[in-house]
């Protein structure tokens, strides 16, 4: 019997949703995109009660699975179901079996999911969103996202940019790559040329093509 659609929960904005398909097509996972408002709206908010039924948290992404009954929030933790239930092949996970694969996996997604996504959000919403204008505040985020840029563009150089771990494209790859956004890659050309590479991935395209394609809520 072939495995029922998993319900991917997104919106049209944000670095999270896509990353998670991302990885349903780097697997062969068939599923289905359900959009969401940024507001309280009871049927189509985030913050509405039908979302925070499954979603105690108010964001996206969240993901249903029919097929286990298990639903997940928290985009490392959608990644890392996704990874234990549906990659038995260990198509993106560590790419080896000693306990230094397994930390450097572990290292590089908590960089991202701790430190670098963090930071970069913090900018972009002191740049884009905050109501008053903080100088300081987006000073403090923007030099703290260079920072993480520079400490990954270091690891991409030993890679030749062609994956942040050695071996090739794993979820970690998929974690960093929406994040890149409103700071300027001139300073860090590895990181500029794998992104370009990640970019040009059929997984990728037929992402970000599901989510722009997703019927609005």
């Amino acid at each position: 019997m072939s495995p029922q659609p998993l319900i991917l929960h997104a919106h049209a904005t944000g670095p999270n949703p896509i990353k998670i398909a991302e990885a349903l097509e780097f697997l062969g996972v068939p599923y289905e995109v359900k959009m969401w408002d940024f507001g309280d709206d009871p049927q189509k908010g985030v913050k509405g009660a039908a979302f925070l039924a499954l979603n105690e948290n108010g964001r996206v992404p969240a993901l249903e699975d029919p097929n286990t009954g298990v639903v997940s929030w928290e985009s490392g933790a959608c990644m890392a179901y996704l990874l234990r239930v549906y990659d038995k092949a260990n198509k993106l996970g560590p790419r080896g079996s000693s306990e230094q694969d397994k930390v450097d996996f572990d290292k590089w997604n908590m960089f991202l999911l701790t430190t670098l996504g963090p930071m970069t959000g913090q900018t972009n919403w002191y740049r884009h969103y905050n109501p008053t204008k903080n100088d300081d505040a987006l000073k403090r985020y923007v030099e703290q996202t260079e920072r993480c840029y520079s400490v990954l563009e270091g690891q991409l150089k030993k890679t030749l940019a062609e994956s942040i771990i050695p071996g090739g494209v794993t979820a970690v790859d998929l974690q960093f790559e929406p994040w890149f956004a409103g700071i300027s890659l001139d300073p860090y050309p590895s990181v500029a040329k794998w992104l370009s590479n990640m970019a040009g991935l059929p997984e990728v395209i037929k992402a970000y093509k599901r989510i722009s394609e997703a019927p609005k809520p």
